[in-house]
Order: C-alpha cells, then sequence, then structure tokens
C-alpha cells in the first residue's frame, strides 16, 4: 500500500487569476490514477491545497507529521514546484525510515500539455524500487532531497553539484 498526501500546487490548479491567486475546486488525483489505469493499492488523504508560494512551515511540520504518523512506509506527496526542495530538505532531515518521493507539475492537469500524469507515473513507480529516503520526481528524473534545485529560468528540476 502507498500513501498518497495531497497538498496542492500547480497539478490541481483549476485555474491562476490575474494577480497570481491560485484557484482550487477539487483535487485531479483520483481521475489522474484512474486515467493511468493505476492498480496499485493507494491511500489518498489531502492534507492541504495550496501554491507552494503560500505553504508554511506549520503547513510544512503537517506534512511531517503525516509522514511519521501514517502505517504506510512508501510515501507520494503531490506539491507544488516552487517551494518542493525546501520540503523535501524538512522531511529529509527528519525520516529516515521509509521512501518518500515528491511530485508537482509546471503544467496544471486540467491543461493541454500537462507533465502531471508522467510525474505522477515516475513517482508512484518511484516509490516502489527506491531504498529509504526522500527524493524528488520531476521531469523523468529523481533527485535526492539533499541535491535538487528548480531553476526557474528552464521550468525544470536539476542536479545542485
Amino acid at each position: 500500500m502507498i500513501k498518497l498526501l495531497i497538498t496542492g500546487g500547480t497539478i490541481d490548479v483549476e485555474k491562476i487569476e490575474p494577480n497570481e491567486k491560485y484557484i482550487f475546486s477539487e483535487t485531479y488525483l483520483p481521475k489522474m490514477l484512474k486515467q493511468g489505469r493505476c492498480k496499485i493499492a493507494i491511500n489518498s488523504q489531502i492534507l492541504f491545497m495550496k501554491d507552494s508560494l503560500y505553504i508554511t512551515d506549520a503547513d510544512r511540520e503537517k506534512v511531517v507529521e503525516s509522514c511519521m504518523n501514517c502505517k504506510e512506509k512508501r510515501i507520494v506527496i503531490t506539491h507544488g514546484t516552487d517551494s518542493m526542495p525546501k520540503t523535501a530538505q524538512v522531511l529529509g532531515e527528519k525520516i529516515k525510515n521509509k521512501a518518500i518521493v515528491l511530485l508537482g507539475a509546471i503544467v496544471p492537469y486540467n491543461k493541454k500539455g500537462s507533465d502531471s500524469l508522467f510525474n505522477l507515473g515516475c513517482a508512484i513507480t518511484a516509490v516502489q524500487l527506491l531504498p529509504n529516503g526522500v527524493y524528488i520526481a520531476m521531469n523523468g528524473k529523481i533527485f535526492p532531497w539533499d541535491n535538487v534545485r528548480k531553476n526557474k529560468k528552464l521550468d525544470l528540476f536539476e542536479k545542485i553539484k
């Protein structure tokens, strides 16, 4: 069984208003899992629905507590891409006995050309194969929490060193 924790981010954005206000109406993750014909047992939980620019330290602690308190040893977390490395760092420093993979999207699921299904599939596969630790799955690559950053100019994730 895989635990899927949902925190919002571009993957679940319904629309972005001109004043940079992110509107969420629902999570698309059940639809995505169905569309991808996922046959893995997944226990999903919505923690909150926020763009990652607005995720607070208290929100990150809620993510950490949810990971620590769940019975599953394999966890996938949807997250906005802008502060995903920061959340991965907090998780990586505190949790050592589970495999945790964060993913997001540059283009929302409900928009043409979205990378969300690909990133979700990569994360679900990765969490089943990786040793315990915290990782980010984006752009078909897997990054350890302590060696990743978002290149905002290129809209992709890359190694730091």
